[in-house]
C-alpha cells in the first residue's frame, strides 16, 4: 500500500519492450529506473510505485532497480510510453508504523487520462485532467484521486473530466510540475468507492 506523497523524482534508465509470438497487446517489459532514495533500503521483492504503478524489485544495481511490467499495467497505463530520461513519480510500500499523509492507494492503476489544461496561478497551478467515462461514478468533489502516483484532492468534477490544483511543493516535486497538455497520466480512483459499488451491485442482484 502506498498514500499518494512521492519521495522522489527518479529517472527511466531503460525500457524494454518484449513482445511475444502472440498478440502485440500481449508484450511485456522490463523497466529500470534511477532512484538514489527509494533504492536506499530496497531489496529484491519489495514494492515501489512508478508514476503510481506498483512494481516489484527485481534487481538492484547501486542506484537503480529493475521491475518487470506485466501487459496488464502496460495495457492499463502510460508506462509503455516511458524513454530513457523519462522522469517518475517515485514512492516505496509505506510503513505500519508511518504516517498516512495521503490516502490509501493501492497502485493499482484504474485507467490513464490526458490533461485538457493548466491554470498558473500566483503559487499554485490548476489542472483539468480528461476522466474516462467507466470511472466518472468513482470521482467525487472533495475526493481523492491518485495522478500519476500523487495524492490529489478533487476540486471540480464532470462527466468527463476533473480539476485538481497543485501546490507549488507538488510543482517542484513531482512529475505534474513539467506536465503539457496532452501528456498522459495515470488515475487510481479511490477504493472505497470501488468496494461501495462493488457491494451494492451484489445487494441488488441478491434481491432479485
Amino acid at each position: 500500500m502506498f498514500t499518494g506523497i512521492v519521495e522522489e523524482l527518479g529517472a527511466v534508465v531503460a525500457l524494454d519492450l518484449r513482445r511475444g509470438a502472440g498478440a502485440a497487446e500481449d508484450a511485456d517489459a522490463r523497466l529500470t529506473i534511477r532512484g538514489p532514495l527509494v533504492t536506499s533500503d530496497a531489496a529484491p521483492g519489495d514494492s515501489i510505485a512508478v508514476s503510481g504503478v506498483c512494481l516489484t524489485v527485481a534487481e538492484l544495481d547501486g542506484h537503480t532497480f529493475t521491475a518487470d511490467v506485466m501487459p496488464e499495467s502496460l495495457r492499463r497505463t502510460s508506462l509503455g510510453s516511458l524513454d530513457a530520461g523519462s522522469p517518475v513519480n517515485l514512492e516505496r510500500a509505506v510503513r505500519a508504523d508511518g504516517r498516512l499523509g495521503g490516502h490509501v492507494v493501492q497502485g493499482h492503476v484504474d485507467g490513464v487520462g490526458r490533461l485538457l489544461s493548466r491554470t498558473p496561478g500566483p503559487r499554485w497551478d490548476d489542472l483539468v485532467v480528461e476522466l474516462p467515462a467507466e470511472l466518472a461514478g468513482y470521482v467525487a468533489e472533495k475526493g481523492s484521486i491518485a495522478v500519476s502516483g500523487v495524492s490529489l484532492t478533487v476540486t471540480e468534477v464532470g462527466p468527463d473530466r476533473f480539476g485538481v490544483s497543485l501546490i507549488p511543493t507538488t510543482l517542484e516535486a513531482t512529475t505534474l510540475g513539467a506536465l503539457a497538455v496532452g501528456d498522459p497520466v495515470n488515475l487510481e480512483v479511490d477504493v472505497i468507492a470501488k468496494y461501495v459499488e462493488r457491494l451494492l451491485t451484489v445487494g441488488r442482484a441478491g434481491e432479485r
